[in-house]
């Protein structure tokens, strides 16, 4: 039988709400065309991986020795984990060692290891709202209390409000830049007033709470912009991070833990991160991937036709009266639902399903009477799919 809290979740809106509209999309696609349906409801990148990884693909695979596919210690190949050392180190301004790094199974994965490390019943991680979906159940998971702090109106981080909510409970704050849903980057400025206020909260009750950095879409980022790094101004940060959407590779799960060396006891919280690894049933990260990305990590890889499509959907929208907060990164956008619309942001996603346009509803992200579209879609499915909005617009107009 199963438990009353999972048949309570799986019946709700919530997470399960984006990827629901993705297999509905698949029906609808067969029933209509491909062509017809406009499909913005996964950040599922359409961008090929770079060449360097289709490389180290084949020269992978290419690799017949004797126990090539064997177990591994559990937190990874060291030469992967050296890699990963590096990329950290390069991105925070800070050396970061091998040994303070953990290979998982993608950023969910990842997130999964550091709330069972770091959470006991009751704690709590703040997280500035909007944010994405799924990180309420990855605290719920070892019975903590996710606290969902608004942003401001432009969804910057609102730090007054966060140190508010900062208590003796608060185990971490987990910070997703660029920001999925809204694609914004939190500025140096707000990063060092939130560091100042985790240090004086540290300082005043004796628990230093983590700083998290979700970070799998930090290479994607537009006009100039750059994620600030965090580890030079605050000790007990930790970056988790994966490969599945700077080298498009969502369905390969391979991702890492990051600690900062100058954290308290960083060797603990490593051999921690590795026994949540092993026990929630991972055991290791893929070997086939951790050597593919140890040898590719670093491809370059040109991001510009996302912020192409990014100003094309921004054209179809403002064209049809649909309001949006302009993302500096990642490939999503933010939208609001019509003042006019007599409905949440759940039947404004019916509405738009009904003219064959697919969108996430935005209480799931923790914003009302907002929505998301995900761009890394066709230019084709962006253009066509002005007449799925307008449809929606125009029947909403004569309501």
């Amino acid at each position: 039988m199963i438990a009353a809290h999972i048949k309570e979740i799986i019946s709700s809106k919530g997470a399960s709400v984006i990827r629901k509209m993705f297999e509905e999309g698949i029906v609808l696609k067969q029933k209509y065309g491909d062509d017809n349906v406009f499909d913005f409801s996964l950040g599922n990148p359409d961008l090929d991986p770079p060449q360097k990884v289709v490389d180290a693909i084949k020269e992978v695979a290419a690799d017949e020795s004797h126990g090539c596919h064997g177990y591994m210690p559990n937190a990874g190949y060291k030469d992967c984990r050296e890699a990963m050392a590096k990329k950290v180190s390069l991105e925070q301004g800070v050396p970061v060692e091998w040994k303070n790094t953990v290979i998982t199974v993608g950023a969910a994965s990842a997130l999964n290891c550091v709330f069972k490390a770091i959470l006991s019943a009751k704690d709590q991680v703040i997280v500035p709202s909007p944010f994405f979906a799924e990180y309420r159940h990855y605290v719920h998971n070892y019975s903590g209390e996710l606290i969902e702090v608004p942003t401001k109106s432009d969804y910057s981080l609102d730090v007054d409000a966060i140190a508010a909510a900062l208590n003796e409970k608060t185990a971490a704050v987990l910070l997703n830049s660029p920001n999925n849903p809204t694609g914004k980057i939190y500025s140096m400025e707000d990063i060092s007033r939130l560091t100042d206020a985790l240090k004086a909260h540290g300082k005043k009750c004796g628990r230093k709470p983590y700083l998290i950095l979700d970070e799998p879409y930090r290479a994607i980022v537009y006009d100039g912009k750059e994620v600030p790094p965090v580890f030079p101004s605050y000790d007990e940060s930790v970056v988790v991070s994966s490969f599945a959407k700077n080298l498009s590779l969502p369905g390969e799960r391979i991702g890492y833990i990051a600690i900062n060396p100058a954290a308290d006891n960083p060797d603990e919280f490593i051999a921690a991160c590795t026994f949540a690894l092993r026990t929630l049933g991972c055991v290791n990260a893929p070997a086939f991937f951790q050597k593919v990305v140890a040898k590719s990590w670093d491809a370059k890889v040109d991001f510009s036709s996302y912020k192409k499509r990014r100003d094309l959907l921004t054209g179809v929208l403002d064209r049809v009266g649909i309001k949006y907060g302009i993302p500096e990164g990642a490939f999503y956008l933010f939208c609001e639902v019509p003042e006019n619309f007599d409905g949440d942001d759940g039947d404004f996603c019916e509405l738009l399903k009904k003219h064959l346009v697919l969108a996430a509803p935005g209480a799931g992200f923790g914003k009302k009477n907002c929505f998301r579209l995900a761009y890394c879609v066709s230019e084709k499915t962006i253009i066509n799919s002005e007449k799925g909005f307008a449809a929606a617009m125009d029947e909403l107009r004569a309501l």
